[in-house]
């Protein structure tokens, strides 16, 4: 009768255990390590069965293989780890169960739409005819401070000439993001993570995986100028939008700020 027991503590334990177990498969949805995800669970289920049944000899040794393989774990989960760890990190995982949520979500969109939206579109716009790379990151609640560092320091103002100047092919530095967080361009030539997605679009470079690795790390959004094509994308949460007029890139933002 007890093997049936069930009070509200467990229903708490399993909500939180749900939880757990989908922001694991967010982590590594459409990577390598999907699979593997995958193994551990079926092996873990199999072991708890096994263990429910009394069947000694089988638990044993799922039980050792499991102590043994969690030293494994760490090695071959290091880059998602590390992706959970600088989620939890950042202040939105705390505004998630706040009531001043909406409140800290607005104000810093404002501060984020301080950055003159009329100067991004038109550099996107003028890059795109002339077909000049460029990868714009616009900050909302995380301030990107340990990519920021990766990059050269600006403090500049936003504007049109400004971002075309840096993304021009023989500047110094073209390479690499520009990183904009309450209206000012904080750093150019950034390194930013790239996305590990299996199921990733071939034809896209360097620059759209990075735009889309950047947005699944934080909640910041992402602007592409292809420099193949001169094709405008916009990434948000490592979803890429491919194709926009500089119209569709201005009702884009201008949705996210709501």
């Amino acid at each position: 009768m007890d093997f049936l027991s069930f009070e509200f503590i467990d229903l708490i334990d399993i909500l939180l255990v749900a939880i757990l177990l989908y922001q694991l498969y967010r982590l590594v949805q459409g990577t390598v390590a999907m699979n593997i995800f995958i193994g551990i669970l079926a092996v873990y289920f199999i072991w708890k069965l096994v263990e429910a049944l009394k069947m000694d000899v089988l638990s044993e040794i799922l039980g050792k293989f499991i102590d043994v393989g969690m030293i494994a774990l760490l090695i071959v989960f290091q880059p998602e780890l590390r992706r959970f760890l600088l989620l939890i990190g950042t202040p939105e995982i705390l505004e998630k169960f706040s009531f001043g949520k909406r409140f800290m979500l607005r104000t810093n969109k404002r501060k984020m739409f301080s950055a003159d939206l009329h100067a991004i579109i038109k550099a996107c716009k003028q890059m795109s005819e002339t077909k000049t790379g460029a990868l714009i990151i616009i900050t909302t609640t995380s301030d990107l401070n340990f990519y920021v560092k990766t990059g050269e320091q600006m403090d500049a103002k936003v504007s049109a000439k400004t971002l075309e100047s840096i993304f021009y092919k023989n500047s110094p530095l073209h390479d690499g993001a520009v990183i904009i967080s309450n209206g000012k361009i904080r750093a150019a030539r950034c390194v930013l993570p790239i996305t590990e997605r299996e199921d990733f679009p071939e034809h896209l470079g360097m620059r759209h995986r990075a735009a889309s690795g950047i947005t699944e790390h934080s909640d910041a959004l992402a602007i592409i100028v292809s420099e193949q094509t001169g094709e405008i994308s916009f990434a948000k949460g490592g979803h890429l939008e491919n194709g926009l007029t500089s119209d569709a890139l201005r009702k884009r933002i201008e949705k996210e700020v709501g």
